[in-house]
């Protein structure tokens, strides 16, 4: 049984992956921590990171790796890591070694008091000054728009319990949201202070872009924990409202039009933006209709709630059945 699997995706990290699976094994030696193991996921690197990695797998069995064909993306690399994990608890963490497996027992401690998903807080950033402050406007606007109050959204060091990961799903670049979507499936989500080194080898793999996609990401993220399953009711919201306010402009426009002493109306900026209203709202209202049909016919009943233990019913008449266990072949009388 393998009790913590630790998802490492690398990326032209060549120069840090010995050192950091040496702090990993002194770390899961403890039999505290019980059996445990390393799972690479190389992400398209064009350095000697395969080489490293293999070498390293030769030296250690709980070393463990996939490689990609080229770059997918980090979202892509831990989805791959945590359908090979086997572990009752998925670690995910950088291989730029920032960050430090020696937090491991803490994050440990935090979910024994009962939580589904822990991440860590780099309370003290060892980051330039332009990525720190964006990040933490960014990390404010998260806990906001999404009721999932965290200080680092954007650490990739954190903890999950099994469970978390078979029921959310990530693709795109919505891995740094995996808290938010299982805290808006019910499950417990912390926090833990963890320390952050400063970057050792390499250079850091994103820039400027990643605020902007991080906010796009951020608007999906929030259409799909409050209306993937209605989403009639945000785009018929904004479609109601514009058309209404259509309306009642080319309504107020047909109460001039019939005076007879009116002024000519087809030249008036309320025509024309009472008509624009007006299209956009029905348009919307279409959609939304259009999305509700999608919506309704790809629908999973799993994808509407979210178990955390059953009990099965004691049957006077008959064996005892869990939900949904199958009562197998019966005999048919002629």
């Amino acid at each position: 049984m393998i009790r913590i699997s630790v998802v490492i995706p690398v990326h032209n990290e060549e120069e840090s992956l010995a050192a950091l699976v040496g702090e990993l094994s002194a770390v899961c030696d403890d039999p505290a921590i019980g059996p445990a193991e390393f799972l690479f996921v190389d992400d398209g690197s064009r350095d000697g990171s395969w080489r490293v990695i293999q070498e390293l797998a030769q030296s250690d069995p709980r070393v463990g790796a996939i490689r990609f064909r080229r770059n997918f993306g980090k979202a892509a690399a831990l989805m791959a890591g945590f359908q090979a994990a086997r572990g009752e608890f998925i670690f995910t963490m950088d291989g730029d070694l920032q960050d430090d497996p020696a937090e491991i027992p803490r994050f440990l401690q935090e979910m024994e008091s009962g939580r589904d998903v822990v991440s860590g807080w780099k309370k003290v950033r060892h980051d330039p000054w332009h990525k720190v402050y964006p990040s933490r406007i960014f990390n404010a606007m998260v806990s906001g728009m999404t009721g999932c109050r965290l200080h680092d959204h954007n650490c990739g060091f954190k903890l999950y319990r099994r469970e978390v990961l078979d029921e959310v799903g990530i693709y795109g670049e919505l891995h740094r949201f995996i808290p938010v979507l299982a805290h808006a499936r019910g499950f417990r989500v912390g926090e833990v202070v963890v320390q952050h080194r400063a970057r050792q080898f390499g250079q850091s793999k994103y820039g400027v872009m990643r605020m902007v996609k991080g906010f796009l990401d951020l608007l999906t993220v929030r259409f799909l924990t409050r209306f993937s399953q209605r989403p009639l009711h945000v785009l018929g919201g904004f479609g109601l409202t514009l058309t209404a306010i259509g309306g009642l402009g080319l309504l107020y426009l047909a109460i001039v039009w019939l005076d007879p002493k009116h002024e000519p109306i087809g030249t008036r900026p309320l025509m024309f933006y009472s008509g624009a209203f007006l299209s956009v709202g029905i348009q919307l209202l279409s959609l939304g209709i259009l999305a509700e049909l999608v919506t309704a016919y790809n629908i999973c009943p799993e994808d509407t709630y979210s178990v955390v233990d059953r009990i099965a019913t004691r049957a006077e008449d008959g064996p005892t059945l869990g939900v949904g266990e199958p009562t197998g072949p019966r005999e048919v009388q002629p």
